[in-house]
C-alpha cells in the first residue's frame, strides 16, 4: 500500500474509522477478493454472435450509441478496457448467444451448442484471471413460440429448449472443470402473457416438468439457479416463473437456488429485505444488481440508496458475505457501453465497500438492546464520515483510477477505438 501513503485525506479518514473500531486496510483486502461477475451483454446491447436480429421475449435496449462491439474480439477488447478501470475480483457472465462459431466449428442450432463453441472465451479468461458464469440464452430466437418456451404447450418447442438448456449445463461443468471453479448457470425465460390468460396454472405445471428435465443430472462444477420476473415488455398480464413460482421450486428441488434480480420485483418490493428472508434457507444466495427506473429497465447502476441498501444486507453478516453470489446485469445502448461498465460496477464495488465500513455488529448489538436511538443516530453519523477518502485508496490498492479520471480514458478509447467501428 506504498502509494496510499500519498493520499493524505486517507490517513485522515483512516483514523476518524478507527475511532469506531474499523479497521479499513483489513476491509479493504476483504473486499479486493469477492469476486463480482460482470455481464458481458453491455458491449453489444445482448445480440450475441448466433442469431440475426433483435431481441424478443419482454426485453429491450434503447439508444443507438456508437461504438457497439460486433464480433468475439471487439467485446473482448472492450471487456478489458472497462475492467482495466474496475477495482477488485472480476468474473465474466457469457450468455449462450455468444457462442464463437468459426470454419473449424461452424454454426449450429442453441440446442446443440458445445464447450468447443466456448473455449475461446475460457483461454481468455485463463489469460486474464477472470472466473466464469453461464446462462442459457432463451430468447431472441425463432424457437421462442409466441413468447413461450419452457412453459409451451407444444411439446416440440419446449423440447428445443430443454436440449439447449441441459446443452448449457454441460458446458458449463466443463468450463468449471478447465478452470478448476464452480460456475453459476442461471436459467431465465421470459414466458408469459400479454393479456389475461385462460390458464395460470397448466404452464406452469409444464415449466416444471421442463425444469426437472432439465435440472436431472448433477453436475458437481455447476450452481444451478432460476431468475424470476414480474413481467416483460408484451407479457404484462402474467410470467410463468414468477417470484413465488421459482423460490417454490428451489425450495423443493435440491441444489437448484433463486435468483433476486432487484430490478424483477414491483417498484415498492425492496428488493434487499429478500436477501436476508432467503438467507436462513439456502447456503447460497445468487444475485443479479441492475437499475431499475420504474421498471425493469436495466440503466447502468449508479451509487444510490437502493444500491446501497442491497450492499448493506450483503455485508453486515461473515454469513450474507459468504453466501451472497454478486453479479451485474444492465445494458444501456444511450450511453458509451465502456463508460456503462465502468460506472455500474465500480458503483457495485463502492457500495460494498461503503457497507463493510459500517459498525454493523455494533448496530446490531444495539437494536437487541433496544437502544434505537442511538442505533438511528449511529446510522447517520456514518452517513457523512469521510467515506470518499477510503474509495480513492482502495481504487489506488486497486492500481485503477480515480473517479474523476476515468472519464478521459473512456472519451479517449471511444476516439481511438470504437468510433472507427462501422
Amino acid at each position: 500500500m506504498g502509494e496510499l501513503s500519498k493520499l493524505a485525506s486517507y490517513e485522515i479518514a483512516k483514523t476518524r474509522y478507527a475511532e469506531f473500531g474499523i479497521d479499513v486496510d483489513a476491509i479493504m483486502k476483504k473486499l479486493a477478493n469477492k469476486p463480482v461477475s460482470v455481464h458481458c451483454w453491455q458491449g453489444d446491447d445482448v445480440l450475441g454472435f448466433d442469431q440475426e436480429g433483435g431481441l424478443s421475449g419482454g426485453i429491450q435496449t434503447t439508444g443507438n450509441y456508437p461504438g457497439r462491439a460486433r464480433n468475439f474480439e471487439e467485446l473482448k477488447a472492450d471487456f478489458e478496457k472497462a475492467m482495466s478501470m474496475v477495482p477488485g475480483k472480476k468474473r465474466i457472465n457469457l450468455h449462450a448467444c455468444y457462442a464463437i462459431f468459426t470454419d473449424e466449428n461452424p454454426w449450429v442450432d442453441r440446442d446443440k451448442i458445445e464447450y468447443k463453441h466456448f473455449k475461446p472465451w475460457v483461454d481468455w479468461a485463463k489469460e486474464k484471471g477472470y472466473g466464469i458464469d453461464f446462462n442459457p440464452t432463451i430468447f431472441g430466437h425463432p424457437k421462442m413460440n409466441n413468447e413461450l418456451s419452457l412453459s409451451s404447450p407444444d411439446k416440440e418447442t419446449r423440447d428445443f429448449w430443454i436440449k439447449h438448456s441441459i446443452a448449457c449445463r454441460k458446458i458449463a461443468e466443463q468450463i468449471g472443470k478447465e478452470l478448476d471453479d464452480q460456475v453459476l448457470l442461471n436459467v431465465w425465460i421470459p414466458d408469459g402473457f400479454k393479456d389475461v390468460p385462460a390458464d395460470r396454472l397448466g404452464p406452469r405445471k409444464r415449466l416444471v416438468e421442463s425444469l426437472d428435465k432439465i435440472f436431472e443430472e448433477k453436475l458437481p462444477h455447476v450452481i444451478d439457479c432460476v431468475e424470476s420476473k414480474v413481467f416483460g415488455i408484451g407479457l404484462e398480464s402474467m410470467t410463468v416463473g414468477s417470484n413465488e413460482f421459482y423460490m417454490s421450486y428451489a425450495s423443493t428441488r435440491e441444489g437448484v437456488y433463486n435468483l433476486i434480480d432487484n430490478g424483477h420485483y414491483h417498484p415498492l418490493e425492496n428488493a434487499a429485505d429478500k436477501i436476508p428472508a432467503i438467507l436462513p434457507f439456502f447456503d447460497k444466495v445468487p444475485l443479479h444488481v441492475t437499475r431499475s427506473v420504474r421498471w425493469d429497465s436495466d440503466h447502468a447502476c449508479l451509487f444510490d440508496d437502493t444500491l446501497k441498501e442491497i450492499a448493506l444486507e450483503i455485508t453486515k453478516t461473515d454469513e450474507a458475505w459468504e453466501k451472497v453470489i454478486v453479479a451485474t446485469d444492465f445494458f444501456d445502448a444511450s450511453i458509451n457501453r465502456v463508460g456503462a461498465w465502468v460506472t455500474g460496477v465500480r458503483a457495485v464495488e463502492k457500495a460494498l465497500l461503503f457497507g463493510l465500513l459500517q459498525p454493523n455488529k455494533d448496530l446490531t448489538r444495539m437494536q437487541d438492546t433496544y437502544k434505537f436511538t442511538e442505533k438511528m443516530m449511529t446510522m447517520e453519523t456514518f452517513k457523512s464520515l469521510p467515506f470518499g477518502a477510503i474509495w480513492d485508496a482502495y481504487c489506488v490498492m486497486n492500481d485503477v483510477p480515480l473517479d474523476s479520471e476515468c472519464y478521459p480514458l473512456v472519451e479517449e478509447y471511444e476516439k481511438d477505438v470504437q468510433s472507427k467501428r462501422d
